[in-house]
């Protein structure tokens, strides 16, 4: 005997909201499971239905109830509101079914029916606060460790995505949203727009459009979804709007496009064009520092390296750069270019400067040992994934070791005497550029 499991995502509860099939799915069926609010707002579809609430906290015994009623031939709904697959019972009802030994092919077949989520319910009462990029981070650390909860929002908060938050708050969690705040603080202006929308399209709905400085001050609770803006969200006429990002392409969002830009077509910044921007940044402020370039640009000092490693040959920027063929003969070349200045740059911003020579490299598994009488250096060498001869013309030559991030991890530099490069060790080191150095090309990067 067959029977079937009908999840059911019915948006944010008022039956306009719902899907024509998630009506049928619950008409369908002979039993219909729920926590007791989701079966409330469902009520009027419920007649002549075998009716099984459950509490908030008892997820898995409503998933385990769905399948044994399915053994037994019977037609299924487990509901739930907003869409049943984001924070809802899909994941958990796949997961005891799997370890049961429920297989696609077995006699109990299973639909999901996607619903209006609350993120994009809330946001239809504010204006248009997810028109570009956006993610959602739930608050609750009853099954995620809060550490990696701050974790993606710190990562969220900077890289500018607009932050849908779930469950923020409830009668003994209340210090999350206060974390969560500061954590946003860190990277977004005090007076970003935030929205903070109760029980969107139900009885008790309320809306509040503060400031990000003041959300966690305000009435927040389980069935508050809260949506921060991004650095372009703006609050005009009482609506909550994130542009598209049309100004960067557009003097007027219905004027002609700017100089460079092309309507359909990437911007000037876009994958295939940004790096040749970056090159013609540098042609015009050729004083910069590679890392005052990656900070203009806002990426890894790798990614700059490999831009101007990209560049045409006839390119004469102030900035050269080749790619290592190899790193260990790159490093091995240091010992041919006598006292070298060491640089290394921790993450959080210190940076330590070492004379040291290319003797003084010793590698043991691992690890990249710089030992003299003065000091004691160790380098995770498993963390190098490429280096770069780089030079700044008249001002730096050198070599520098950036991970699969980009990231630079340290750099060895030529050192002057008496305000010069020594000619010979200068020679060497370009000899050793031209021998060990490739030119990187798009296709190269892109793999």
């Amino acid at each position: 005997m067959s029977g079937k499991i009908f999840l059911v995502g019915f948006g944010p509860g008022a039956e306009e909201h719902m899907s024509f099939r998630a009506k049928s799915a619950i008409a369908e069926s002979d039993v219909v499971i729920g926590y007791t609010t989701y079966i409330k707002l469902v009520k009027d579809l419920l007649d002549g239905k075998e009716v099984i609430r459950k509490g908030m906290t008892e997820e898995i015994d409503r998933c385990i109830e769905a399948y044994e009623q399915a053994k037994q031939g019977k037609k299924v709904s487990l509901i739930s509101s907003g869409d049943i697959g984001v924070y809802g019972m899909a994941g958990p009802t796949y997961e005891v079914l799997l370890k049961a030994g429920w297989t696609p092919d077995s006699t109990i077949e299973v639909e999901i029916i996607p619903g209006s989520t609350a993120l994009s319910a809330c946001a239809s009462l504010v204006g248009a606060p997810l028109t570009h990029d956006f993610c959602s981070i739930s608050l609750s650390d009853l099954l995620t460790p809060w550490p990696t909860i701050a974790r993606r929002l710190d990562a969220a908060a900077q890289s500018d995505f607009v932050v849908a938050l779930y469950n923020p708050k409830s009668g003994r969690r209340t210090q999350q949203i206060v974390e969560a705040q500061n954590i946003l603080l860190k990277y977004r202006n005090s007076a970003t727009p935030v929205a903070i929308v109760k029980s969107a399209y139900r009885r008790r709905q309320a809306i509040q459009l503060v400031r990000l400085d003041e959300m966690a001050d305000q009435e927040i609770g389980m069935l508050t979804t809260v949506l921060i803006g991004n650095s372009s969200t703006y609050i005009e006429q009482g609506l909550m709007i994130t542009p598209r990002g049309y100004s960067n392409k557009y003097n007027d969002i219905t004027g002609d496009t700017k100089d460079g830009e092309q309507a359909g077509r990437s911007l000037a910044m876009g994958l295939e064009g940004w790096k040749a921007c970056l090159r013609e940044y540098l042609a015009q402020h050729s004083e910069l520092t590679w890392e005052k370039v990656a900070d203009y640009f806002n990426v890894p000092v790798g990614d700059v390296l490999s831009a101007v490693a990209q560049a045409p040959e006839e390119n004469a920027l102030s900035h050269q750069a080749v790619k290592a063929d190899s790193l260990d003969l790159a490093l091995d070349a240091c010992k041919k270019w006598g006292r070298l200045r060491g640089v290394v740059r921790t993450d959080s911003g210190a940076i330590v400067e070492l004379f040291l020579h290319g003797e003084d490299f010793k590698q043991k598994n691992d690890w990249l040992s710089i030992e003299n009488d003065a000091f004691h250096l160790h380098v995770n060498w498993s963390k190098v994934t490429s280096a770069y001869f780089a030079s700044r013309r008249d001002k730096s030559y050198g070599l520098h070791f950036i991970d699969q991030h980009g990231r630079l991890i340290f750099r060895v530099l030529l050192t002057k005497q008496e305000g010069e490069f020594n000619p010979t060790l200068l020679q060497a080191f370009q000899l050793d550029w031209q021998a060990l150095g490739k030119r990187e090309t798009q296709e190269q990067n892109n793999d």
